[in-house]
């Protein structure tokens, strides 16, 4: 059954910009974790949710044939914050839930709280625990699309200095843990180390449902 929720206008932008050094230049969003790619575990999780889901890419040739609007960043700087800005810009919801492409178990119940947490008024909601904001997992309004201007025009990337400036709610890991004990949705693959120990995380919880 579907979960979207249509008179939500919210869509969906996945980060795929990155040089992906760590991983001697893999993208990401193709490696397997039990024989399914990060990225169809990831659209599986969003398109229950989001009617509109696009992906920023520098290389839309690779992600031909899948059923994602495909974007460019806009400013030359690559960051996650030029990934944002062009996502934002781009899409025809007046909100996107921003997650990156290497993020292989993000909760449909993450996604639901996210969704819930959302008033019209607010420029951003986010993740916050262990001291930190979790900004690749988060709600953003297209109102922050001038302010991440400014930001990128003089070269400052540091996607926390935007919350400085608009009006953010945080959802605390009371909240997360609700729907996200283990908080999995924020385990990312960004080196050999965390692919291999995602790949035995995913193992185990599939001989467990054996």
């Amino acid at each position: 059954m579907s979960e979207r929720r249509p008179n939500l206008d919210c869509c969906a932008i996945v980060l795929a910009g990155g040089l992906n050094t760590r991983m001697q230049g893999r993208n990401k969003a193709f490696l397997e974790i039990n024989g399914r790619t990060i990225l169809d575990r990831l659209l599986a999780s969003l398109q229950s949710a989001f009617s509109e889901i696009l992906l920023v890419t520098r290389q839309p040739d690779q992600y031909d044939g899948y059923p994602l609007r495909l974007v460019a960043d806009i400013y030359k700087g690559r960051s996650s914050l030029t990934g944002i800005h062009a996502g934002l810009v781009h899409a025809k919801a007046a909100f996107g839930f921003t997650v990156p492409c290497d993020i292989p178990f993000l909760q449909p119940g993450l996604i639901r709280l996210m969704l819930d947490e959302l008033e019209p008024k607010l420029d951003v909601v986010v993740p916050f625990y262990d001291g930190h904001y979790q900004p690749l997992c988060a709600i953003y309004s297209k109102r922050c699309i001038p302010l991440i201007e400014k930001q990128l025009a003089s070269s400052d990337y540091k996607i926390s200095h935007l919350f400085e400036r608009i009006r953010i709610k945080t959802v605390p890991i009371q909240k997360l843990k609700k729907v996200d004990p283990e908080l999995l949705s924020f385990l990312n693959v960004n080196t050999p180390a965390s692919y291999d120990a995602c790949r035995q995380l995913a193992a185990e919880r599939l001989s467990r449902r054996e």
